[in-house]
């Protein structure tokens, strides 16, 4: 009963953190839920039960998945023990825990002399070089990415990349999809 209470006293804090932060009052979070700002004041306070009849209409509203809201798993170690991971020419360091919608990795490219195949998959992706330097294909489009610049594009484009002039280290920044296509590809580079 105590895990119980503890899980709903988390969720009534995520909404009601969640409204303020997104500057809603209850009667708009009301109006984009169809719920009452009645009810949903009283599921803030702890006056009316959580259930899903409310959760989902109000998860909706505020555009966050019910794993967001019912989450309580302990985050005691908060540090991140990235092991490298070695496939051809490459080497990536997963930066972050694979449970959120977005990831974030760290890959170190060998130079290469061949162009990798140009992909699309759905989302964005943006990169960050630490060092050396990266040349990004963007369909008929090359450009060249310095150490200390940022990348950032649609991904329904067709894209490549590969270090230029030798080693290059980066930061990459994607959601799911952009995490399915480019680590779980069998691409070196892309």
């Amino acid at each position: 009963m105590a895990e119980l209470n503890e899980i709903e006293h988390v969720v009534r804090t995520r909404l009601r953190s969640l409204r303020t932060t997104l500057g809603l009052s209850l009667e708009e979070l009301g109006e984009r839920s169809n719920l009452s700002a009645s009810t949903i004041s009283r599921i803030e306070t702890g006056k009316r039960t959580i259930s899903l009849d409310v959760l989902l209409p109000l998860a909706g509203a505020l555009q966050v998945g019910l794993d967001a809201l019912l989450d309580v798993t302990a985050d005691d170690d908060v540090v991140i023990r990235p092991a490298p991971n070695r496939s051809g020419g490459r080497t990536t360091w997963m930066l972050g825990r694979a449970t959120g919608n977005t990831i974030a990795i760290k890959v170190r490219l060998e130079p290469s002399d061949a162009k990798p195949e140009q992909r699309v998959h759905p989302g964005h992706d943006w990169f960050f070089v630490i060092e050396g330097r990266i040349r990004l294909w963007l369909g008929d489009r090359e450009v060249v990415v310095e150490t200390g610049e940022a990348a950032e594009f649609a991904t329904m484009t067709p894209h490549s990349f590969a270090a230029f002039d030798g080693p290059a280290e980066l930061i990459m920044i994607f959601d799911r999809d952009g995490h399915r296509a480019h680590i779980h590809s069998d691409q070196g580079s892309t």
